[in-house]
């Protein structure tokens, strides 16, 4: 919170104007016609409330320079895909957030933008409705849609993107694919489940730190500590049945790297 995603954004959409610099879209300064080519889902609402719901996607559509015929196509389309389609005819006031979340982030792509800008896309939505929005995410990613997904969720992250950007008190701590970025943290956790004494586990010099979560233990190994002789000493004293090296969460990444920049 506060390290500068959104400002960054609003940069890059021409809100407010960097100190220093140039932002290029498609190569190209910022101007309307190469904003129109952009879908922006702001963290804050943007909404006409007194408004009906139809009327808002009429007139956001006509605003991006959208033919009728295919404005009226794409309504009817993104509101059956968000289950909206029985709220065409109501006010944007009478939805509820997570409907209005989703009425904005139809605003925010039915003119098919090459590049979608989201900052915080998940707010308000439950569950039923983030796994619906997830898939709509993705689904515009695989046709070839560039998507900028800006939030503090790091599981969203894990599951969305291919590349991600930390960014901590305005400055850039940790970027680059997402699985390579995971791999140079991987090696040194381990999940395990056994029966018997944990004291050998908690004892140990070769570990760092241990976590029991009741259904299995995740331990952490010292720098440099072998994760096989540490399973061949264990199984000398323990009944194991599950030893597995696994990543570490994209929080626990971000968590660790703003320490360590600290």
């Amino acid at each position: 919170n506060g390290a500068g995603k959104t400002t960054t954004i609003r940069m890059i959409m021409g809100i407010i104007l960097p100190d220093g610099g140039t932002i290029k879209i498609f190569d190209q300064r910022n101007s309307i016609d190469v904003l129109d080519r952009v879908g922006y889902l702001p963290e804050e609402r943007g909404l006409y409330k007194k408004m009906k719901v139809g009327d808002v996607l009429h007139f956001f559509g006509e605003l991006k320079g959208m033919k009728k015929a295919f404005i009226s196509s794409q309504i009817d389309y993104w509101l059956k895909k968000f289950e909206l389609s029985a709220w065409k005819e109501k006010k944007v006031e009478d939805l509820s957030r997570g409907m209005q979340q989703k009425l904005q982030i139809i605003v925010t792509i039915m003119h098919e933008p090459k590049l979608i800008i989201l900052d915080e896309p998940f707010t308000g939505l439950d569950p039923v409705n983030t796994n619906l929005v997830k898939d709509v995410i993705l689904d515009l990613k695989q046709k070839g849609t560039t998507i900028i997904f800006s939030t503090h969720l790091m599981e969203q992250v894990e599951k969305l993107c291919d590349s991600i950007l930390l960014i901590d008190k305005g400055k850039s701590v940790l970027q680059g694919d997402l699985h390579q970025v995971k791999s140079r943290f991987s090696h040194d956790r381990i999940k395990l489940q056994y029966s018997g004494d944990a004291k050998f586990l908690k004892e140990n010099p070769a570990i760092e730190k241990y976590d029991d979560y009741g259904n299995y233990v995740e331990i952490r190994l010292k720098d440099g500590e072998n994760p096989q002789k540490l399973l061949r000493d264990f199984v000398k004293v323990a009944e194991v049945y599950r030893f597995e090296i696994v990543e570490p969460s994209l929080n626990e990444i971000f968590i660790e790297t703003v320490k360590s920049e600290n």
